[in-house]
């Protein structure tokens, strides 16, 4: 079946991310085939596309984690999907397609009353904030969180979930400008990052304990927060923007720099301040997915909301899509419609 898809002959610079026309083979035994209808955007795919991302090809691959679509075919040991069900599914690299294959266990129905678009902005979200809250925080009632990049997708769902269970959250972002929506939110405290970020998240404490960080940042904000952190604390690092680049390659003498100067933690002093730091890459669950799938009826069961689409871009303007995700500028999920 011929398809297109924005296919990388080497990782490094988004100029080499190219639209193409190939094959796609019949679907194996134990596979759905995907007509693709929307594709979710995520930091791992910048940093794949600018090599960036250990867990990622390095030559000739298809970038992209999170879709939706519908099923045009499958192989014959699925029985629990038909011709024509609406899914949205994660994948571990070749989203970037107008079709896939996938193992069927890696797929979802479609809730009802869901859109396309909505099906591509869940899984890698819900599933990141609910593992980084919940499974690795402990998140408990009263307690006081710390969400970086509050408006973006995971950072929604973060505060969603982290509602659920009755804390306290405050919300951090690079902009002003998305301070109104965040109210909308539900957070209980919003701070702008800038050069008075220590004294604005000691204000916004007032007193309580910080219990739990979700750090996306890095550098002199990650820094700030372990030294923050209460005694019995935890800091989540599932991301680090700090690295990203607004360019098309990266910039890597300010990487360096950045990787030269990053903030350290001694073992001895986790163990004198009674503090924990944790990391998280979503992509290392794919190979275990009987326990992807547990977390996902988890999720399912806390009755989230639907997630916020901010940007929406034609499957043509796909670098487009990438170029704004990288500017910070975003609110919400951004998506692309094939």
């Amino acid at each position: 079946m011929k398809i297109q898809s924005y296919r990388m002959s080497k990782s490094g610079s988004l100029n080499n991310l190219k639209l193409i026309n190939e094959e796609l083979p019949e679907p194996a035994s134990n596979e759905v085939c995907i007509n693709v209808k929307a594709i979710g955007l995520n930091f791992a795919d910048v940093f794949t596309i600018l090599g960036l991302y250990k867990a990622a090809p390095k030559r000739d691959f298809i970038p992209g984690l999170e879709f939706s679509g519908t099923i045009l075919k499958k192989g014959n040991e699925v029985h629990d999907y038909q011709i024509n069900d609406n899914i949205m599914g994660v994948i571990r690299f070749g989203s970037f397609t107008s079709h896939l294959n996938i193992d069927y266990r890696y797929v979802q129905k479609l809730p009802a009353g869901w859109n396309f678009d909505e099906g591509a902005s869940f899984i890698v979200q819900a599933l990141t904030a609910y593992y980084a809250v919940v499974h690795l925080g402990n998140v408990s009632a009263n307690q006081t969180v710390l969400i970086h990049s509050a408006a973006g997708g995971v950072g929604l769902y973060a505060n969603r979930i982290a509602k659920k269970y009755s804390a306290y959250t405050i919300g951090t972002v690079g902009n002003a400008g998305k301070l109104e929506f965040l109210k909308h939110e539900g957070y209980d405290k919003i701070i702008v990052r800038g050069n008075n970020f220590k004294e604005e998240l000691i204000k916004s404490l007032d007193g309580r304990p910080l219990d739990l960080v979700m750090e996306a940042i890095g550098g002199k904000v990650q820094k700030i927060g372990f030294e923050i952190l209460a005694p019995t604390g935890r800091m989540v690092i599932y991301g680090l923007s700090d690295y990203a680049t607004h360019g098309a390659f990266p910039n890597y003498i300010k990487l360096a720099y950045k990787y030269l100067t990053r903030p350290k933690v001694d073992g001895l002093t986790l163990v004198e301040n009674n503090k924990s730091v944790l990391g998280f890459n979503l992509i290392w669950l794919y190979d275990r997915v009987d326990m992807l799938k547990m977390f996902l009826d988890k999720i399912s069961a806390l009755n989230l909301q639907k997630p916020y689409i901010g940007h929406v871009f034609k499957f043509e303007k796909l670098k487009e899509a990438v170029r704004l995700f990288q500017s910070g500028k975003t609110s919400g999920k951004v998506v692309v419609e094939v």
